[in-house]
């Protein structure tokens, strides 16, 4: 199901991912890299200014390709400190990376319009690297810049952000995260944009969106099956965050949260669990429902809503 009024650019591109990804992802849980690349453009990092925002490529761990894109506004002043951004891409955990055009362009516009410096991780991929792998990286990235702190980075204002798989990584890293002492780095929100969540169970917007567009329920199992530990189902607490497998949180520090919805994302009543889950153990969730966005809306500018929301993140990492 397509949502109301989409541009005939946006509604171009989404079918062709939809296509480019189905190809890819094979009957035997393996993704044929060669051909999702023939769409994931990939652009290098620069030091000249591209859109208001120099980027440079960090390197954490080289054993397992652990880097992240560093996105910095031109307009900074020397020594300047500007809030973190530790941001976790979307691609249902398989695919994707910083260097995806899509992402790049995504965090030059955050960095830009909020501003921020934003930390873009390249976490590793399943199914060559299972759950927990992408958190242990996420993990390992905060503690990196806790030692690093970088140059017009304010630790103490740490925003985790991430976008569908990501907005899972997201989480699971904040939590991992309560569990460590930091120096210099404060966690001072969570931002989990159309957060890829799901269980056994199937809900209503599941049924009624089966064929949307980017996260078709088909598609959505695939991935799970490719991510979540072998033998493992749905209702793995990676998936299903407040399921019958899922462990007490009430006494877990976590800080205040800002969830994105869209009345056209077939994860949409997971992602209302999740908030209510949140809410029931104590936890602050701000919730942000646009009832036309399909998923992905954030990453198009063209779409009314994604003007919308990005007022809504300086308003969460800028309150008045």
């Amino acid at each position: 199901m397509w949502p109301p009024n989409l541009p005939w650019k946006v509604r171009l591109f989404v079918t062709a991912f939809g296509f480019f990804t189905d190809a890819s992802f094979q009957r035997n849980g393996t993704v044929n890299r060669r051909f999702i690349n023939l769409i994931d453009f990939k652009v290098s990092p620069s030091d000249k200014r591209v859109n208001g925002v120099t980027t440079s490529d960090i390197t954490v761990d080289p054993s397992r390709n652990l880097w992240f894109r560093y996105f910095l506004p031109s307009d900074a002043e020397a020594g300047e400190k500007l809030p973190v951004i530790v941001y976790f891409h979307g691609g249902g955990f398989v695919m994707l990376s910083p260097s995806s055009q899509l992402f790049d362009d995504f965090c030059r516009r955050l960095a830009k319009e909020l501003p921020a410096v934003i930390v873009s991780v390249n976490y590793r991929l399943a199914p060559e690297h299972r759950c927990p792998a992408s958190y242990e990286d996420g993990v390992d990235v905060l503690k990196f810049l806790d030692e690093n702190p970088p140059a017009n980075a304010d630790l103490t204002r740490c925003y985790i952000v991430g976008d569908s798989a990501g907005g899972n990584i997201a989480h699971h890293v904040t939590a991992r995260a309560g569990e460590h002492n930091f120096t210099n780095l404060n966690i001072a929100g969570v931002i989990p944009i159309q957060p890829y969540f799901g269980g056994e169970e199937r809900t209503e917007s599941e049924s009624q969106l089966a064929g949307a567009p980017l996260v078709s329920v088909e598609r959505t199992d695939w991935c799970w099956k490719a991510f979540l530990p072998e033998g493992s189902d749905r209702d793995h607490p990676a998936a299903n965050v407040f399921g019958p497998k899922s462990s007490d949180v009430s006494g877990l520090k976590f800080p205040k949260s800002l969830v994105f919805m869209g009345g056209f994302d077939p994860l949409r009543d997971w992602q209302v669990s999740y908030c209510e889950g949140l809410k029931d153990n104590g936890k602050e969730v701000k919730v942000v429902d646009y009832p036309n966005a399909m998923h992905s809306f954030y990453a198009f500018p063209e779409l009314p809503e994604s003007t919308l929301f990005m007022r809504e993140l300086q308003d969460f990492i800028y309150p008045q």
